[in-house]
């Protein structure tokens, strides 16, 4: 279902399952889990697909500037309680259904938050934070920071290097000021290694191609 309806979903769900399955091998942790729980940590989203960006077709506008910050919110929300509602469903494992729904801890939806503001300055911010729990596990932990550091370097204008270890270095840095990962036993040395490894793999993978010059036959001597 995934793949037809929610094609974009489906593929950043791949990506998010090979870097994050890679991580957690390097610090010892259930890789085959982390890989699993990646592939289904989306399926929510199949309920309304065209909300989030990665699904939408270039021609049409986003379903979101029909609707309030309030309403959009909501909706991304849902997809992670629909999500655990799916898989429970479904009677996927325990522990594939808890970074589902660890998957965004209790981070704040900043966007949608700000575009609150400007029409309520007393609306509350934890209206606009995910209802989690927070990650419990090291693996629901890399999970947490794969997923969005692959979703916004993919909308990355020309990435480059440096962009990339700029963009993933300040989402843990938010996630640890938040204090995202004090329910968990991840340590600081693991997710320096991570840190390194999920810069490496996006920008093998979304790093701009170096434009070579071509060379005209008379200016080979």
């Amino acid at each position: 279902d995934l793949i037809t309806k929610a094609p974009g979903t489906y593929h950043h769900s791949l990506m998010v399952a090979n870097i994050s399955a890679n991580c957690v091998e390097a610090i010892g942790g259930d890789s085959q889990l982390a890989r699993v729980a990646c592939y289904y940590h989306d399926i929510g989203k199949l309920e309304h697909p065209f909300f989030f960006i990665e699904n939408l077709p270039g021609h049409m506008e986003s379903p979101h500037n029909m609707i309030s910050a309030e309403e959009s919110a909501q909706i991304i929300f849902n997809h992670v309680t629909k999500g655990v509602e799916i898989l429970t469903q479904h009677q996927l494992p325990q522990a594939v259904i808890d970074i589902c729904a660890q998957h965004h801890g209790t981070t704040l939806m900043k966007y949608f938050y700000a575009e609150a503001l400007k029409n309520n300055p007393d609306v509350k911010e934890e209206d606009f934070r995910y209802p989690g729990p927070k990650p419990q596990t090291k693996e629901a932990a890399i999970i947490n920071i794969v997923d969005s550091a692959e979703a916004a370097t993919r909308a990355m204008k020309e990435p480059t290097l440096e962009k990339v270890e700029a963009l993933v270095h300040s989402i843990i840095m938010n996630r640890l000021e938040d204090e995202q990962f004090v329910e968990c036993d991840i340590t600081m040395k693991e997710i320096a290694i991570v840190e390194k490894m999920i810069v490496t793999s996006l920008n093998g993978t979304f790093h701009s191609r170096i434009e070579y010059p071509t060379i005209k036959k008379q200016e080979i001597k």
